[in-house]
């Protein structure tokens, strides 16, 4: 029978279910912990606007006949698109600082719903924006809008494992978790899958699978369990991105909206740290 759900639908559920939250998530125990509603989606959407607004991301109300194409826009800073050139990345990074002490006034600060939801889970260590030694700050979040067709194959998201970042202070984790706010939806009358999430830790014998893009046989032959993780805005899910996971496309109308944050934690570790 399938054990492998997520928990939900807030922080004291998580906690009712496991001393340790944080090294659950690590221990692949559990694949997701959901918060539903963790965030006003009125605000979400009158952050929407606030984009459209601002120019850094397409007006859904504008002509169609002078948008530009791409399948995904960033708002913040990528370490995983960046991080080729350090002080390039840690300037971006600065000016993502600057433009996030002003985008969410007259709402709620989303960022800081993520830190303190995860601080939660984790209440003995000091969750905080990463850093390199000298001080200097990574992106603290970041907004990815998703169009029609976009979607993420199965894989995996780690500093160590998959992108060897070694010249960064975030290599030092041993674990890596994603948390993910639902900002919009492309069916704005209802939930969408924010991830499929499946009961395979990623191993060099599991990458042949990913690269050659026969995962989904590899799991069906396996019975590998999987989570589907539909939200709708408000809603806020962590889970551990050694895990193979996928996001289907985008289908619809409106841009897939989300902010996300990375997170590295490790047992012996007083810190928590988290990137974009």
């Amino acid at each position: 029978m399938d054990d492998w759900k997520a928990v939900e639908p807030d922080w004291d559920a998580a906690l009712a279910r496991f001393e340790n939250p944080i090294q659950a998530l690590a221990d692949a125990e559990v694949p997701a912990f959901i918060f539903r509603q963790a965030f006003n989606p009125d605000h979400c959407a009158g952050l929407t606007r606030r984009f459209m607004d601002l120019g850094v991301m397409r007006d859904a109300r504008a002509s169609q006949a002078n948008l530009d194409r791409r399948t995904r826009i960033d708002i913040g800073t990528s370490l995983g698109n960046r991080a080729s050139d350090k002080e390039r990345f840690l300037e971006h990074a600065e000016a993502t600082h600057f433009l996030f002490n002003f985008l969410f006034q007259g709402f709620g600060n989303p960022v800081d719903l993520i830190y303190d939801s995860l601080q939660k889970l984790a209440p003995k260590n000091d969750v905080k924006v990463a850093r390199e030694p000298d001080g200097r700050l990574y992106g603290s979040a970041i907004f990815r809008v998703h169009y029609d067709g976009h979607t993420y194959k199965p894989h995996i998201d780690h500093v160590v494992l998959r992108e060897n970042r070694v010249d960064y202070e975030v290599y030092r984790f041993k674990h890596q978790f994603a948390g993910v706010l639902c900002v919009q939806n492309a069916d704005a009358s209802g939930s969408g899958t924010q991830a499929i999430l499946h009961r395979c830790l990623w191993s060099e014998d599991i990458q042949p699978y990913i690269a050659e893009d026969t995962f989904h046989n590899y799991a069906q032959e396996n019975n590998i369990e999987n989570c589907q993780v539909d939200l709708v805005p408000g809603d806020l899910y962590f889970f551990n991105t050694r895990c193979i996971h996928e996001v289907p496309a985008v289908q619809g109308d409106l841009p897939r909206i989300v902010l996300a944050v990375f997170i590295g934690y490790s047992e012996e570790d007083d810190e928590i740290y988290v990137w974009s």
